[in-house]
């Protein structure tokens, strides 16, 4: 809040902008052949170019350069061509160099968007500029050493997208629904597999306070290095909490860069903001410019697949899925994949989508695995659901059968065969089973005639576990409803 001329009480409103770093999926690093895998020891994943000895020369990595573009096009940016690569000035003892490879006048895209979707409204949020960079080294602190710090270089010169938002977002919902719709698209895309704790999927982010209404921006603050979207939100709201303090107190925000202490749950100053000048950008004399022909834009435009939030509103509106299982669908492309595949197989999409959200997922979560790395095929688990739609086993059951599968790797009927899992059609074998528990439960059956209502599922569920699951749990409930009825001394 700050206060006007009359005294009245002005609510201020955020201004919000994010930098999305994030590391490229390619198997080699953005300008050397050195390898660009996660977890190699310190400094084994190094050459001179990447070590910034002298003499080497930079090569671009050219698959880097195409999932640049797939991102720049999903953003529906416009393509730079020619592009052009700068040196970025600055001394940090992670960067071997003392500059960085990166883009700034020519970047690959400029002026795309994103839409976005919070509390029921769509927003569309503009991005500034995506362009390709290569990453630093990483300062490696071990525990209980004050005195000195390591550098791994390995991390240094893998292939770096930094997609820049436009300052639109004014929530801190804005700001995770913006996030989440980077990563989905990130990784429909295939471009970057977007594991925070890994440091692939990192955030820079800019905020100023302004009196609501007002056309001007305030001062703006940069906050760097936030690696998870919990700290993201948590930065912000002790930045917004610490801006409104200083205004109201009558001072004025610096302009700074700071730096988040997670452990304190607060921020801290840096250093005084930098500018593009500061940072002294000239041409990369070692790389010529990027022209972008029409045969490697058409080659990247045919790598963009239908985005999350255009599937979404297809599952929605052409296959019928309410917006909460499409959500959930879309929000791994894997998934949605599997799902599809399991509806074009001959199974109706609710309950493809009642199988793939619920059993299904409950599996891969607690394998850890993607819905691309399952061992039940698409075209498996529609058998199964094809048996337990047609009453050749029960739901309980084929859950039971859809874990064996899991397991094994066999295919249904065969284990539904072998377990004697079949559904139990004989309504003979059914009263007898129902008979069985009646005489074996007599507290249940008192509880049901005293008006119980909870008792008749008690029973049911003990005929379900006599026939372990075979039992069609309807036909059940219908034949222990004419038995209780009867009245007659249950023995």
């Amino acid at each position: 809040m700050t206060g006007s001329a009359q005294g009245e009480i002005v609510p201020f409103e955020p201004v919000i902008g994010l930098e999305v770093h994030a590391e490229l999926a390619t198997e080699s690093k953005a300008f050397c052949g050195c390898s660009a895998r996660f977890g190699a020891p310190p400094n084994s994943q190094t050459c001179p170019v990447c070590l910034g000895l002298p003499g080497p020369l930079p090569v671009l990595n050219e698959k880097a350069v195409e999932f640049a573009l797939r991102v720049a096009l999903a953003l529906q940016c416009e393509i730079v061509s020619p592009c052009i690569f700068e040196r970025k000035n600055y001394y940090y003892p992670d960067l071997p160099k003392n500059y960085q490879i990166s883009q700034k006048r020519e970047p690959v895209g400029r002026n795309g968007r994103l839409e976005i979707d919070v509390a029921g409204r769509s927003k569309w949020v503009g991005i500034d500029d995506v362009h390709l960079e290569e990453d630093t080294g990483k300062l490696v602190h071990p525990d209980g050493a004050g005195d000195y710090s390591l550098v791994d270089y390995n991390r240094s010169g893998v292939p770096l997208l930094e997609i820049v938002g436009a300052p639109d977002l004014n929530s801190l919902d804005e700001v995770s629904a913006y996030m989440t719709g980077i990563r989905d698209l990130l990784l429909y895309l295939g471009v970057s597999d977007c594991r925070m704790e890994e440091g692939k999927l990192r955030f820079e982010a800019n905020i100023s306070l302004r009196p609501k209404g007002s056309p001007e921006f305030g001062a703006r603050v940069e906050i760097k290095n936030l690696n998870s979207f919990r700290t993201v939100v948590r930065c912000l709201e002790h930045e917004l909490y610490r801006q409104e303090q200083v205004l109201r107190a009558g001072e004025r925000v610096a302009r700074e860069t700071r730096l988040w202490d997670e452990i304190a749950c607060a921020s801290a100053a840096m250093r005084s903001k930098e500018e593009a000048q500061d940072y002294r950008y000239f041409p990369e004399p070692d790389l010529v410019p990027l022209v972008i022909g029409e045969e490697w834009l058409a080659q990247a435009w045919a790598a963009v697949p239908e985005l999350p939030k255009a599937r979404r509103r297809r599952l929605i509106e052409q296959v019928g899925l309410s917006e909460y299982d499409a959500s959930i669908l879309t929000g791994d492309r894997a998934l949605a994949d599997y799902f599809e595949a399991v509806v074009a197989s001959g199974v109706e999409a609710k309950a493809a989508a009642n199988w793939v959200t619920g059993e299904l997922l409950r599996f891969l979560n607690e394998r850890g695995i993607s819905a691309a790395a399952a061992p039940v095929g698409a075209e498996r688990l529609a058998e199964l659901i094809r048996l337990a739609e047609q009453g050749a086993v029960t739901t309980s059951a084929a859950k039971d059968v859809l874990a064996e599968m899991f397991a094994s790797g066999r295919a249904a009927g065969e284990i539904i065969d072998e377990r004697g899992l079949a559904q139990i059609q004989d309504t003979r074998e059914l009263a007898a089973a129902v008979e069985r528990v009646l005489v074996e439960n007599p507290a249940g059956v008192a509880d049901f005639r005293a008006g119980k209502g909870q008792a008749l599922k008690f029973l049911v569920g003990q005929v379900m576990k006599a026939t372990r699951g075979r039992a069609n749990a309807q036909a059940v409930t219908e034949i222990l409803r004419k038995r209780l009825a009867e009245g007659a001394d249950i023995r």
